[in-house]
C-alpha cells in the first residue's frame, strides 16, 4: 500500500497530508433503526433476559470462546456484568433487537473513542445463535459504521480480533475492512495468550464499502425464501 505523503513546505522532509480542521462527534446513548435490526443502548432491565437466552444455549462455550468474558453460570452473575457495561461510556453498549420478533438477540459496541483523531473501533460484539450468518448481523455492522462515519464524522473505523478466530477474521474481509497487521502478544485473555489481527475502514474507503452494503441489504438482492442473490464482495466491487 502506497502511503499518502507531501513535502514540508520548509524542508524537503515527506510529511502526512494537512487536514481541514474538524472533530468528531463522541457516541451517545441513541437508537439506530435498521429494516432487520434496532440497536438501542443496552438495558439490563430490559434485555437481560433474553440475552442470557440467545447466548448461553447449547451453543454457549463457542459463542464466548473469543469474548474477554463470560458464558456465565446463571442468569444473576449476567445480568450483574450488564448493569456494569449499561454503565460505561467507553466501551459504550447497544444491544441488538430483532425488528421481527422484537427480542435483544446480542450485543456490540462502539469502542477505543478517540475523538481528536477521529478514530473509533468496534467491538464486544457477541451474537446469539439465531442472528449468526443473518441479513440482520450484517445491517447491525453497516448501521454502527454509518453512525460513525456520517452522523459522528471519524475518519478510521477499527475492528481487531484474537488471531485464532478465523469467523471474526472472514467477516472483517467481508465487511470491506483492510489487513493491517498481526500484534503479537498483544493481550491475555482468560488466562491466555492473544496475538489480535488488526482491520481498518477509512473514511476514504466508505463510499464503495457503504453502497456495497445498502445494494446487498435492499430486499430486491433476496429471494423469497431469505436468500441472497449476490454476496456483498460482488456488489461492494
Amino acid at each position: 500500500m502506497k502511503i499518502k505523503a507531501v513535502s514540508h513546505p520548509d524542508s524537503d522532509l515527506p510529511v502526512g497530508i494537512a487536514l481541514a480542521p474538524a472533530q468528531a462527534t463522541r457516541p451517545t446513548r441513541v437508537t439506530l433503526e435498521g429494516r432487520f435490526a434496532r440497536l438501542e443502548p443496552l438495558d439490563p432491565a430490559k434485555h437481560a433476559r433474553d440475552l442470557f437466552d440467545a447466548t448461553h444455549g447449547p451453543d454457549r462455550e463457542a459463542i464466548w470462546a473469543y469474548i474477554g468474558d463470560g458464558p456465565y453460570t446463571d442468569f444473576e452473575s449476567f445480568r450483574a456484568s450488564l448493569e456494569g457495561k449499561a454503565k460505561s461510556d467507553d466501551p459504550l453498549f447497544f444491544a441488538i433487537i430483532d425488528r421481527a420478533n422484537g427480542k435483544a438477540t446480542g450485543y456490540a459496541t462502539l469502542m477505543r473513542i478517540d475523538v481528536p483523531h477521529r478514530v473509533i473501533e468496534v467491538g464486544n460484539i457477541v451474537y446469539g445463535s439465531a442472528m449468526q450468518k443473518t441479513p440482520l448481523a450484517t445491517e447491525v455492522q453497516y448501521l454502527l459504521m454509518r453512525h460513525a462515519f456520517d452522523d459522528l464524522g471519524f475518519r478510521r473505523y477499527e475492528w481487531k480480533c484474537n488471531a485464532l478466530n478465523a469467523p471474526s477474521r472472514k467477516a472483517a474481509e467481508r465487511y470491506g475492512f483492510t489487513y493491517e497487521g498481526l500484534f503479537r502478544q498483544h493481550m491475555i485473555i482468560k488466562g491466555r495468550n492473544r496475538d489480535t489481527t488488526w482491520y481498518a475502514i477509512v473514511d476514504a474507503d466508505w463510499p464503495w464499502i457503504k453502497s456495497g452494503f445498502e445494494r446487498w441489504l435492499s430486499p430486491d438482492n433476496f429471494l423469497p425464501n431469505g436468500q441472497q442473490k449476490k454476496s456483498l464482495a460482488s456488489l461492494r466491487g
